[in-house]
């Protein structure tokens, strides 16, 4: 073969002689490293549908270093780009806070800090709606903002104050009654500024805390937490029938507390992280 003639597949291989044979020696290792990547792009795939195609390169990488997998990060990053395998993007949400300008001040506890050092430390809460056909569901939760475990929900199509009270009663249930000293920060929407849901707080020994009317950021937590369900559950489908869509958010809620890993929790989900938490509490006393 004439110097120079290679072709445009390898060029500046065969500039020589001996080029030309170290990349016929080197055919069998790129084959290796080419089928290595298509089953790598293979596993990215299932993962990536796994999850209803939510999840970005980090926490697909997440769930293969779950798998024992050691690929890096980048090269998970760059082969979900070159094979178009995104994850669902956000929408602006639509402000619905109604507040109660006759209820008496309640502080703000937590000044925007939403980290605590321990489970049931601080707890917040807020309400969506999602629409069915030409109505609205409505969601209460409660969040464990140590652990991003939704500790209890209530849906209804109204937005009435026992809305909230059944989320709550739900999140102390799930933490076995004892709640006494725990701070919940929520908006100032009239179902939390209610003299009812403060007899509900006052009767499990619970903290209450809210934010400034109109300011996503002293509730960051919980607006995070609104715009990945209606990301993850909404953005891609219409729901018309009110059972249908509360099986969907049910079943997405357990999904986020057993199997969504957070990039908060070192990319565990909320459930694993409690577990770890338990158990290194339990080594002292162990030891």
């Amino acid at each position: 073969m004439p110097r120079g003639s290679a072709s445009s597949g390898c060029a500046g291989c065969w500039s020589s002689r001996s080029g030309y044979y170290r990349w016929i020696a080197g055919a069998e290792a790129r084959a290796g490293r080419q089928f290595e990547e298509d089953a790598l792009v293979e596993e990215i795939r299932e993962i990536h549908t796994e999850h209803c195609g939510n999840h970005g390169a980090l926490r697909v990488h997440a769930e293969l270093r779950g798998l024992g997998h050691t690929v890096n990060h980048k090269r998970v990053t760059r082969l979900a780009r070159k094979h178009y395998i995104v994850g669902s993007h956000l929408r602006k949400k639509k402000c619905t806070t109604i507040p109660d300008r006759l209820t008496p001040p309640v502080a703000d506890l937590v000044q925007r800090d939403f980290t605590a050092s321990t489970l049931d430390e601080k707890w917040c809460g807020d309400i969506t709606h999602v629409q069915v056909g030409a109505a609205w569901i409505r969601l209460a939760y409660v969040i464990d903002i140590r652990s991003r475990r939704v500790l209890g929900w209530s849906m209804a199509p109204h937005m009435r104050a026992e809305l909230v009270f059944d989320a709550l009663r739900a999140a102390v249930a799930t933490r076995g009654g004892d709640v006494t000293g725990v701070i919940f920060h929520a908006d100032r929407g009239s179902q939390y500024t209610s003299a009812a849901f403060a007899q509900v707080c006052d009767l499990h020994g619970i903290r209450r805390s809210m934010g400034r009317v109109g300011s996503s950021h002293d509730n960051a937590l919980v607006e995070s937490f609104w715009q990945e369900l209606k990301r993850e559950t909404m953005y891609r489908r219409v729901f018309v029938t009110m059972s249908r869509t509360r099986l969907e958010i049910f079943r997405w809620l357990t999904y986020c507390n057993a199997r969504r890993r957070h990039r908060a929790l070192s990319y565990l989900s909320p459930i694993e992280f409690e577990q770890h938490h338990h158990r290194t509490a339990e080594l002292p006393l162990t030891a």
